[in-house]
């Protein structure tokens, strides 16, 4: 989606918010496996990927910032009208 407005809200469906929110949680789980089997190659794969996204290339920042997307979702404000 691309907003008009840099200032404008995104107002997502009920059932949109939740698929976006199962599949960020699987892709933390996801990172967070990979960085415990997949070795020293999937630790400068993620890190690359997080700077790439202008994160912190610190091991577990792509898993953690994940989660944190998840936490907006899951304490975002209701929608105008809302109740």
């Amino acid at each position: 989606m691309t907003l008009r407005q840099p200032h404008h809200d995104a107002v997502l469906p009920a059932a949109d918010t939740a698929m976006i929110r199962q599949v960020l949680g699987a892709c933390a789980d996801l990172i967070t496996w990979a960085g415990r089997h997949c070795g020293p190659q999937f630790a400068a794969a993620a890190a690359d990927a997080a700077e790439a996204a202008g994160l912190s290339r610190a091991p577990g920042a792509l898993a953690g910032q994940a989660s944190l997307a998840i936490d907006c979702l899951d304490f975002a404000e209701p929608a105008p009208g809302a109740r």
